[in-house]
């Protein structure tokens, strides 16, 4: 695998060449948030093991038609991915972001709504267990602390931090701190992409087929306390989002 300052550098390449062709127009941009919002919405969901395919996702998104025989749970999750996505688009497209933890939680509660309305947007009051893991997260009363630091660092980490490695940091550390009783990956992703969109990068998918290779990144940033490998998944995962990018624009 190639160093992640190479890395880097090819992200930062396609980054410039896809800038090159903005402004869209107001229809063709639209349709390819539409496109990112369908895959993003079926991969993330995918990741945590929802059975929608991603036509159905698409046909739920687009038509509001829920599939017959899959769980109602798996509709939920994606409708209310869907409403997130679009939180988090338009916050993106905002010139002086600010990330604060009311924007992690609206981030969730869309997410989570329709799932449980009662848990959604709320830090959990309970300890949690993440399967196939020896990871225990911190106990709850630790949450509102651990979220207050990850904003801070989030926000100290800008000047110093590759955007890349920035959304990698982030996402590891929401995940680690598992500040929702459910739904804690999608979240980290979600925001992930916030800090990408806002720093020109478009769109990053975690093919569901990488789900392994993703585990196993995260779960190595934990116990050697190295964010190398992840970061360097991350960056992967931007290259490829990039170059469907540069295959829809024709680039």
């Amino acid at each position: 695998m190639p160093a992640l300052k190479e890395l880097l550098q090819k992200a930062d390449s396609y980054k410039q060449k896809i800038s090159s062709s903005r402004p869209l127009a107001k229809e063709e941009l639209k349709s390819l948030d539409d496109y990112f919002r369908i895959g993003l919405t079926y991969s993330s969901n995918a990741l945590e093991g929802n059975t929608l395919t991603i036509s159905e996702t698409k046909i739920l998104l687009e038509d509001g038609i829920t599939v017959g025989g899959r769980p109602l749970k798996d509709c939920y999750e994606a409708v209310g991915h869907g409403a997130a996505y679009n939180f988090m688009l338009e916050l993106a497209r905002q010139q002086n972001m600010n990330i604060t933890e009311d924007i992690i939680k609206k981030l969730h509660r869309l997410f989570y709504q329709k799932v449980d309305a009662d848990q959604a947007g709320h830090y959990r009051s309970i300890q949690v267990y993440i399967s196939g893991t020896e990871y225990v997260p911190p106990a709850p009363e630790e949450v509102p602390v651990l979220m207050n630091h990850l904003t801070d660092q989030l926000h100290s980490s800008q000047t110093v931090l590759h955007p890349i490695e920035l959304a990698a940091m982030v996402h590891k550390r929401l995940v680690d701190i598992h500040p929702f009783i459910d739904g804690n990956g999608r979240t980290a992703r979600l925001l992930m992409n916030l800090i990408l969109v806002n720093a020109g990068y478009g769109v990053a998918l975690i093919p569901p087929i990488w789900r392994n290779d993703y585990i196993n990144a995260l779960s190595a940033s934990r116990q050697q306390y190295n964010m190398g490998a992840f970061s360097k998944l991350i960056a992967e995962c931007v290259i490829e989002t990039e170059r469907d990018y540069c295959r829809l624009l024709k680039i």
